[in-house]
């Protein structure tokens, strides 16, 4: 059975017995992925995966919907979730102006300055891609993103063979300094794994935010997964506008790569980082090592 296939057989079974045509979307790295046209003319993204997690797509749908519950910030429709199939309304490709670009700064600014928790996490674990994301709570936020978001990939097989000691060490050392390295920061609600592939546009060509992993963090760590992606020169204007509205501390540029590691560490984890993740993830972590000890 072929991913499209597959994907029709669950449509079928969650319902969508309507369906005239299924096309394959392309640019995901985890679900099989289409935009199905029913006989009435409508459309509808779907998505699916062969031994999906438990509750994958139900922790996505909250994740869209708790974004979408902050004004002015948008995200696809839920349409059905279950446990093998996630079902929702369709987007359309960004168009990568200035504006564009603006706007979503605007929009990820009002997110981070709009919402706040007293402590760092979420009420239940979430996914980073094919792998759990660790969401327990804490009063700490550099021991919550030292914990869940650096040392936790650590335990990995496909990172534990990559690094050697002197890397587990000198990741340990970075984490102990956290404090010194990060400025105290309130917790606000994070997309998660903002990156140009997961921001769309709706009929209007306005920015949609999809795919999230959702938690309360320091905002820079959104900041860094847009800063360190490849993306269009028009992005910059993303910056511009989010510092217009949430003023981020003074040399949040500087701490880019750091709070990046967590994205490099999930892409070794998933064995994805033949690009040279390892050999990034050593230049950051370089003048934390500590040969022999």
């Amino acid at each position: 059975m072929t991913e499209t296939d597959l994907l029709a057989t669950r449509l079928a079974a969650a319902g969508f017995a309507d369906i005239v045509s299924l096309e394959p979307a392309y640019g995901g790295v985890v679900a099989h992925a289409g935009l199905a046209t029913r006989e009435d003319g409508t459309r509808l993204f779907a998505k699916t995966i062969a031994d999906p997690g438990a509750d994958l797509f139900a922790v996505e749908a909250e994740g869209l919907r708790a974004l979408a519950a902050v004004p002015g910030v948008h995200t696809p429709a839920v349409r059905l979730v279950a446990a093998d199939l996630l079902v929702l309304e369709p987007l359309r490709a960004r168009l990568d102006s200035t504006e564009f670009w603006a706007t979503l700064g605007h929009m990820v600014a009002t997110l981070h300055t709009t919402t706040g928790s007293e402590r760092f996490g979420w009420h239940r674990d979430g996914w980073l891609g094919r792998l759990r994301q660790h969401n327990a709570w804490s009063d700490d936020g550099h021991a919550f993103f030292a914990e869940h978001r650096i040392l936790r990939w650590l335990t990995e097989p496909l990172v534990s063979a990559a690094f050697d000691a002197d890397d587990r060490r000198a990741l340990e050392h970075l984490c102990e300094r956290l404090p010194d390295l990060v400025p105290d920061q309130p917790a606000a609600l994070t997309h998660g794994d903002l990156w140009t592939g997961n921001v769309l546009a709706d009929a209007a060509g306005q920015p949609v935010l999809i795919d999230p992993a959702v938690s309360y963090t320091w905002p820079e760590v959104d900041l860094s997964m847009m800063w360190s992606c490849d993306r269009p020169a028009e992005s910059d204007a993303f910056f511009a506008a989010y510092e217009e509205v949430a003023r981020p501390h003074d040399g949040w540029r500087d701490r880019m790569p750091l709070l990046h590691l967590r994205e490099l560490l999930s892409q070794i984890a998933h064995g994805d980082g033949d690009w040279g993740a390892l050999e990034m993830i050593r230049k950051t972590i370089a003048p934390f090592r500590r040969v022999g000890q």
